[in-house]
């Protein structure tokens, strides 16, 4: 079995920084993408930002320019840098992960338990 265990969120004031951690252990042949989502109260469920296995990165267009994703593969480990962070990020924060267990089976996606940011103004 796989878990991914994130860590870093907390409470910050608007302008300030923080960065989330989310490492998978567990059976792991290879990991895919790995990403971060976030979900603000009575909101959906949105992607923030992910990372490729060849460390191509895509972002939301309103993270763009202030977080920065990367991986540490042999620590399989994801982090999301967060700069300049505003009121309107403060949601609970999912860390994603494609991993093959062994060599023969599917890639399956995995979740993490969610860590909780809050910006105030």
């Amino acid at each position: 079995q796989v878990q991914l265990v994130e860590s870093g969120g907390g409470l910050v004031q608007a302008g300030g920084s923080l960065r989330l951690s989310c490492a998978a252990s567990g059976i792991i042949f290879s990991i895919n993408s790995m990403g971060w989502y976030r979900q603000a109260p009575g909101k959906q469920r949105e992607l923030v930002a992910s990372i490729s296995s060849g460390e191509s990165t895509m972002y939301a267009g309103s993270v763009k320019g202030r977080f920065t994703i990367s991986r540490d593969n042999p620590k399989n480990t994801v982090y999301l840098q967060m700069n300049s962070l505003k009121p309107e990020d403060t949601a609970v924060y999912y860390c994603n992960a494609n991993i093959r267990g062994v060599p023969w089976s599917a890639n399956v996606d995995y979740w993490g338990q969610g860590t909780q940011v809050t910006v105030s103004s």
